[in-house]
C-alpha cells in the first residue's frame, strides 16, 4: 500500500509543481507526445499518477484483493482522470471553436459617434466598437457631420473606412 500512496502523493507533487512553474515544465514531454496534442501534458500526467495511486491504495486496503488487482484499478481510473483533465485543459485553451473573428463586414448596421467632424466632400472618424472593442474608422457621410453625432453605418468602404449617416431621433 505503501507503494501506492506514494504515487497518489508524486502525482499531487507533480500537479502542484506544474501549476506553480506554468509552462516552464510543459516542454520535459512534448518530444514523447508524437502528435497526441497535450496528451502528455503533466497535468494530465499527474492527474493519472495520482489517480492510479490513491485508486490503488483505496482498493488494496479495502478490498484486500493483490497488488494485480489494485494496480489495474488503479490504471483504469488514472485513464478516466488524464482524459477528463486532457478534455477540460483542451475546453479551456481552444473553447469550442464556433465563434468566428469579427470582420469589418459585420460593422453593418451598428451605431458610433462622430470623433472627427465629416465635411461633405471628404472624410473624418467615427468610434465604432467591434466585437466589443472600440475601433476607430475612417468615415465618408452624405452631408457634413459635427462631432457627437451618432451615426449609423450604412456600408463598409474599406478595412478602414465606413460610409455612415446620421442616427435620427
Amino acid at each position: 500500500m505503501g507503494w501506492f500512496l506514494g504515487l497518489g502523493i508524486a502525482g499531487l507533487v507533480l500537479l502542484v509543481l506544474s501549476l506553480v512553474f506554468d509552462g516552464v515544465l510543459e516542454g520535459v514531454l512534448d518530444g514523447l507526445g508524437g502528435g497526441l496534442d497535450g496528451f502528455l501534458s503533466l497535468p494530465v500526467v499527474a492527474g493519472f499518477v495520482s489517480a492510479l495511486g490513491f485508486t490503488g491504495a483505496i482498493v488494496l486496503g479495502s478490498t484486500g484483493t493483490g497488488a494485480g488487482v489494485a494496480t489495474g484499478a488503479g490504471v483504469a481510473a488514472g485513464g478516466v482522470v488524464g482524459w477528463v483533465v486532457w478534455r477540460f485543459s483542451r475546453m479551456l485553451l481552444h473553447g469550442d471553436g464556433t465563434a468566428p473573428a469579427p470582420r469589418g463586414e459585420d460593422l453593418t448596421g451598428t451605431s458610433g459617434t462622430v470623433v472627427t467632424p465629416i465635411p461633405a466632400d471628404g472624410y473624418g472618424e467615427v468610434l465604432l466598437y467591434l466585437a466589443g472593442q472600440p475601433v476607430k474608422y475612417a468615415a465618408k457621410a452624405a452631408t457634413p457631420l459635427t462631432r457627437g453625432t451618432d451615426v449609423w453605418v450604412e456600408s463598409v468602404l474599406s478595412p478602414a473606412s465606413v460610409a455612415v449617416r446620421p442616427i435620427e431621433r
